[in-house]
């Protein structure tokens, strides 16, 4: 088939990838226009946009997907389907209807489970155990298209949002371009939905990365692990906000209050609602990423500091 890929972040490029060496014919790239980054606010392409480059691909950048100069060079280029991994813009029912077998979207998480843009943060913060993939095709009504497959993955103890998507990114991928292989064969159809499990995976913003410290040291980690790396998860000290990273749960180091800290020569504790949690890396306001233990013995933070919403 002929193919137009639209994704625009680092967790489409495996999927770029893996269509671009696929059997089907990769005509063009659709993605998000270059936007400002780093100190210099300098405009900076997609990272979609740059490997496609690298592939030599032909690339589109529309301010936004109704506009109709880009709607007629989709209409000229007359791909079969349109494969998507996270493009980041609402595709109008005019763009949708211009590819025969329509806009097929990897969804990174098990539908209608985590309909969203955050589907993987929302599932660790939720504590599940299984999470995964699924095609599907792309309707008007957000992530609730029919849907072609899906490919499982269990959440570890341990997994951060970035660990979890790169598995999914990887994994995804070639179910994407298998849901490719089985619409070009006529031998793959797309099922309804079910009406039941529906949930809602919003963007997860800065301020929903704040640490409560009231919360049970179980809802902690995985708060912290679901904002890791992005937005990152915070929480305030001396009145600045101050990054966190994962947490390890400390079963026999005796209660703490919550937000309490407990510094010792090679590690910093918190309390919580219930067990208190080590510090692994931290990241002051201003400053580079370090480990707590460091942190804590450059700037002499003594045991009874606090982490909270009143700055400590």
């Amino acid at each position: 088939m002929k193919v137009v890929f639209a994704g625009t972040p680092e967790v489409a490029v495996p999927s770029l990838d893996a269509v671009a060496g696929s059997r089907h014919e990769l005509v063009a790239v659709l993605t998000r226009p270059d936007a400002p980054a780093g100190r210099g606010r300098k405009l900076v392409a997609s990272p979609v946009a740059a490997r496609a480059a690298e592939l030599g691909v032909p690339v589109l950048k529309p301010d936004h997907p109704r506009d109709p100069a880009f709607q007629d060079q989709l209409k000229a280029l007359a791909p079969d389907c349109c494969p998507v991994v996270a493009y980041g813009a609402m595709l109008p029912q005019a763009a949708l209807d211009i590819p025969k077998h329509g806009w097929v979207n990897l969804h990174f998480s098990l539908l209608p489970a985590w309909r969203g843009a955050a589907p993987v943060q929302h599932a660790i913060k939720a504590g599940d155990e299984m999470t995964g993939a699924t095609t599907f095709r792309i309707v008007r009504e957000m992530d609730a298209g029919p849907s072609y497959g899906v490919m499982t993955e269990t959440i570890r103890p341990t997994d951060t949002a970035g660990d979890l998507l790169a598995r999914l990114a990887s994994g995804g991928a070639q179910l994407l371009v298998a849901t490719l292989d089985g619409i070009e064969a006529g031998e793959l159809e797309a099922h309804a939905q079910p009406t039941e499990g529906v949930s809602l995976a919003p963007k997860v913003l800065v301020e929903d990365a704040q640490v409560d410290w009231t919360e049970p040291a179980g809802a902690v980690d995985r708060r912290i692990r679901a904002c890791t790396p992005a937005p990152g998860a915070w929480t305030l000290f001396a009145g600045e906000r101050f990054k966190v990273g994962p947490v390890a749960i400390e079963g026999n180091v005796g209660s703490l209050p919550p937000g309490e800290l407990r510094v010792s020569k090679d590690a910093v504790i918190v309390g919580t609602g219930s067990l208190p949690v080590r510090l692994a890396q931290v990241k002051p306001f201003g400053k580079k990423q370090m480990p707590a233990a460091d942190w804590a013995r450059g700037v002499r933070v003594e045991s009874g500091a606090r982490f909270g919403t009143d700055g400590g």
